[in-house]
């Protein structure tokens, strides 16, 4: 295999990009979003689904499959494709998120993580040498550096001691051994501040990692600090790389970062939404389907979509069935939002092709 990415086109607008991510499993076309499967499986959407919604690659979690069901289960099951019956490329996230998420049951130290378990309290490390032999171990397509997501808010000086600990961990993690044909992506931290974000992607790409994330964001922070830290970041960023914005985010958040050079997200709000009743249209509108107003609505979710959702299943229906708490109500939800978001991209990849992105992303972008 060649050059991991490659760069078809450049928006002459903004810094929007159009490429493919070259994987020892396929081709990813470029910008994408990338549904979550945090445990091994995207909530209520077989794989199945996956493929038929056009979902080209997935996510799993170091953390979570670590505790359950075990890496080395994994393995003997001849990795994590195998286990969960799902073809295309997987990316895996280090386990850096959770020592945001989960900063009460843990202890940072010098090289890595002592936890306690969310589920029964058992304690274990977790740094980059053991990260990347668990990812290693469920040999994912692309394999994120061990870091410290930073918490927001958080002062100069606790973001600086949180990137010492990033970059030490993310040159830790550069130097252990992966499995042929793996990729390894750096995370670029830094919080809210620009200089700190500069400071951290020219540590992080003088690795030369084979992609590189900006981590740390979508944690708290307003939509314009979003905007900044990403801004700060992205031009030290090598154009002949792949950019991953981490856990982001809602369709105008997309959109936006696109044009501000980002070739990769993933978010879970497609099935977190769709658990709670809520579907994606239009222009990044929410339709709580669970309101009264929906009894007698016997119209699809949105008339102009042509996911399974809307073309067998009546607003009625659906509401009858979150209300009721079927599982059914959910799952066809999250099909429905997952198709919104593939699409999305779908169409930001058209445009970009086409030449018309910057009409594409004033038209979505738009004040409503």
């Amino acid at each position: 295999m060649g050059a991991p990415f490659e760069l078809l086109r450049r928006d002459p607008s903004s810094r929007a990009r159009r490429g493919v991510l070259h994987t020892r499993r396929g081709d990813i076309q470029t910008p994408v979003f990338m549904p979550v499967g945090t445990r091994g499986g995207v909530k209520g959407v077989a794989p199945r689904e996956l493929e038929e919604l056009g979902a080209g690659i997935i996510l799993g979690n170091t953390y979570h499959l670590l505790l359950r069901p075990g890496a080395e289960l994994v393995a003997e099951a001849g990795g994590l494709h195998r286990f969960i019956g799902w073809d295309h490329p997987i990316l895996t996230d280090s386990g850096g998120f959770q020592v945001f998420s989960l900063a009460n049951l843990r202890k940072i130290e010098r090289d890595g993580v002592r936890f306690a378990s969310h589920i029964d309290g058992t304690r274990f490390f977790l740094g980059p040498v053991e990260s990347m032999r668990v990812q290693r171990l469920l040999d994912s397509d692309i394999v994120m550096a061990f870091d410290e997501c930073t918490p927001y808010p958080a002062t100069v000086a606790a973001v600086e001691k949180s990137l010492g600990f990033t970059h030490r961990w993310e040159r830790m993690s550069r130097e252990q051994p992966l499995n042929d044909g793996q990729l390894r992506f750096g995370i670029v931290q830094g919080s809210v501040y620009p200089e700190l974000r500069r400071l951290s992607a020219r540590a992080i790409t003088a690795l030369d990692f084979d992609g590189y994330a900006i981590g740390g964001v979508s944690v708290g922070e307003s939509e314009p600090e979003m905007f900044t830290a990403v801004e700060a970041a992205e031009p030290l960023l090598p154009e002949d790389r792949p950019r991953y914005l981490m856990g982001v985010g809602t369709p105008r958040q997309i959109v936006e970062n696109v044009a501000r050079g980002v070739d990769m997200f993933d978010c879970v709000l497609p099935t977190r939404m769709g658990r709670h009743g809520s579907a994606y249209v239009g222009r990044g509108e929410t339709l709580p389907v669970k309101a009264g107003r929906f009894a007698h609505d016997f119209s699809p979710l949105d008339p102009e979509c042509g996911c399974y959702t809307c073309r067998n299943f009546s607003r009625a229906y659906l509401r009858h069935l979150c209300n009721v708490g079927e599982m059914l109500g959910a799952c066809l939800l999250s099909i429905h939002n997952l198709h919104y978001y593939l699409t999305l991209a779908a169409k930001i990849r058209a445009a970009l092709d086409a030449g018309t992105f910057e009409d594409f992303r004033r038209d979505f972008c738009r004040p409503r």
